[in-house]
């Protein structure tokens, strides 16, 4: 029997920052306040002046500890926070035989949450290649027929691959299908358009707006399939994954 065991990293590019607010309920959180009683926008082909009356001492001020942004006119300062869930390791089941081959699934999800207005861009990539390994064997990562992801999954009777499918809301267009075809149209059909890891970076998920305080949730899948005359060498196979968080 082959047990495979998929290992999963995560990476942040941007460091998060306390989830600050003023006031919330279940339904929202009010991150910044002002009070004043009035304001006012000036500009010339020189200068651009905005005032604000009623406020006392506004500015930036900070500590070992905080950075304190006070009045309106530092808002645009609040420095840009991003963060990413970090979900367990990945077990595939069930076992493939190593005489008869098989099909073993997994999956997890990553939820992103930033209050960069430009959004963010979550990526996926392989420690190794090939990403599933044990020893001297591996499994090959997927290379689907043509340049697209392929919408099914499958391996020949003397073959062996690995591969991932992501689904979410902010799937890009890669991943998006027209019920047949993947990198066309805009589903998401479930267990679609499946492609093989790679060292490099490739992007999954992208939105180009925040999306705190509740974020968004990206769900991974992953598949091992061993052909019938496949003769899969018995143990633990592993890949190490990297899914990286980016503000745009």
């Amino acid at each position: 029997m082959t047990k495979l065991l998929v290992s999963l990293l995560i990476a942040v590019l941007v460091p998060a920052g306390a989830a600050a607010y003023v006031a919330s309920s279940t339904n929202y959180r009010i991150e910044l306040d002002s009070l004043n009683v009035g304001g006012l926008l000036a500009t010339s082909t020189n200068y651009r002046i905005e005032d604000t009356v009623g406020e006392s001492a506004t500015g930036i001020g900070t500590s070992t500890s905080y950075n304190l942004y006070a009045g309106y006119q530092q808002f645009d300062a609040t420095p840009t926070t991003i963060t990413i869930s970090a979900p367990a390791d990945v077990t595939l089941s069930p076992a493939i035989s190593k005489s008869d081959g098989g099909t073993a699934n997994g999956s997890a999800a990553w939820t992103v949450i930033t209050n960069n207005s430009a959004g963010y861009n979550l990526t996926i990539k392989a420690d190794s290649s090939p990403a599933l390994v044990s020893g001297g064997d591996s499994f090959a990562d997927y290379s689907p027929a043509g340049a697209a992801p392929g919408f099914t999954f499958s391996v020949g009777n003397s073959e062996s691959a690995f591969a991932y499918s992501p689904e979410g809301t902010d799937l890009v267009n890669n991943f998006k299908d027209d019920g047949s075809t993947c990198n066309t149209g805009s589903s998401d059909t479930a267990n679609a358009c499946w492609e093989g890891l790679s060292t490099s970076d490739a992007a999954i998920a992208q939105a180009a707006a925040a999306n705190s305080p509740g974020g968004t949730e990206t769900t991974v899948k992953f598949r091992a399939a061993a052909g019938a005359s496949k003769s899969q060498s018995a143990g633990s196979y592993q890949a190490t994954i990297t899914v990286t968080a980016t503000a745009l």
